[in-house]
């Protein structure tokens, strides 16, 4: 990109091929849930090494369906960490549970393991930990946590497509994991996700209350071979991903490891370019964050240093260099209305994750990146704190 051109924070990789296939697929006829979402589907089990994988329209989608498939009561709680996007609280809302919010670690941002056991009550069903910026949380010590007292693990991996834990890939063990394909993500469907379980009866459950509650999808019906009977077993939802979104996906999915080797580059560019300057407190080293799939590059301004606040910055790197900054994100969702006032959240509950939410931002960071558009994100930076 040249330099009079906007630099977004991020922007998809969509290629030439994948591009064709799409209109492949439209001149196909058939766009809707049908053989290449099965086949995307297939997919993501090979990469993911999971039994069960379901695409759904979105990571929001997976994680309400999931919520749904615990048949939560009225008082049942999901254990959530204070620093994620307020989806990931408003799904176990829409299923019918209560999320009872606790700290994070100040140096990952991810829910901190020490700090969940205070909070599990007799009410307690799951434990929804977040791999914030495609970082994995610690789930050696959340799933002991899990199996002490007979909880359920429902993975927010919307950002770790890719992530590793201990050499695994997220999605390859545990209970159950749910990803987002959205379009700043590591691969996109331009929108959709999917849900990665090991438990059948959940899978069955997903199948089904993705599409109305009918017991068969559309392509089971109206293609040649199908059949126009059909049975709603459950008031179900429209949450089924489409083939023109599965062609990115089949396409997208065996560059993944590329992306992400490519954005742990980029990283460590920042980390070498930054790690002297008292203005930022940085993520983890990119060379000691194993599996770490680098969703987002996502430091802290420490304004006291810098002389300006973060918007200040994000407005002058914006109009003043033409460089997109984003911000995941400023607002912890308890200090949203609808959760001070449900739930009697207040500022101050969770010192970490509204420190975090006061500093945070997203430097640019995606693989059709060059090192000549970094460069020019550092000299910009340079040019707004007078470096």
């Amino acid at each position: 990109m040249k330099d009079n051109t906007f630099l977004p924070f991020s922007r998809p990789t969509i290629s030439d091929a994948a591009i064709q296939e799409v209109i492949d697929c439209l001149k196909s006829g058939w766009i809707t849930t049908g053989p290449r979402t099965k086949k995307f589907e297939e997919c993501l089990k090979g990469y993911l090494q999971a039994p069960q994988v379901l695409a759904v329209t979105s990571g929001t989608a997976g994680l309400h369906l999931a919520m749904l498939g615990l048949n939560l009561h009225p008082g049942d709680e999901v254990i959530v960490p204070a620093m994620t996007f307020v989806g990931t609280l408003n799904t176990i809302v829409q299923a019918g549970g209560k999320p009872i919010v606790v700290d994070v670690d100040i140096n990952t941002y991810n829910i901190d393991p020490g700090k969940i056991e205070k909070a599990i009550t007799p009410k307690t069903r799951a434990i929804m930990p977040v791999h914030l910026t495609g970082l994995s949380a610690d789930l050696d010590s959340i799933y002991k946590l899990a199996e002490k007292y007979h909880l359920r693990v429902i993975e927010d991996a919307a950002q770790a497509i890719g992530t590793r834990y201990q050499g695994k890939r997220i999605g390859s063990f545990g209970d159950t994991q749910i990803f987002s394909f959205h379009p700043n993500k590591n691969i996109t469907t331009g929108e959709g996700g999917c849900v990665a379980t090991r438990d059948e009866a959940l899978a069955k459950s997903i199948s089904c209350m993705r599409f109305h509650g009918i017991d068969r999808d559309a392509f089971s019906r109206f293609s040649k071979e199908g059949s126009y009977h059909y049975d709603v077993i459950a008031p179900g939802f429209k949450y089924n991903m489409l083939d023109i979104q599965a062609v990115l996906g089949i396409h997208q999915l065996p560059e993944l490891e590329n992306f992400n080797a490519r954005r742990k580059q980029l990283a460590q560019k920042y980390y070498n370019s930054l790690s002297d300057w008292p203005e930022w407190t940085l993520p983890l080293n990119p060379e000691l964050s194993e599996g770490h799939a680098w969703h987002l590059y996502a430091p802290l301004l420490n304004p006291e240093k810098a002389g300006m606040s973060r918007d200040d910055f994000i407005n002058r790197m914006k109009h003043e260099h033409n460089i997109g900054i984003g911000v995941h994100y400023s607002t912890p969702p308890h200090l949203f209305t609808y959760y001070r006032d449900t739930y009697g959240y207040k500022p101050g509950d969770f010192p970490h994750a509204e420190k975090i939410g006061e500093r945070i931002m997203s430097l640019p960071l995606f693989p059709l990146m060059t090192d000549e558009d970094h460069d020019r994100v550092i000299a910009a930076m340079k040019a707004v704190l007078r470096k």
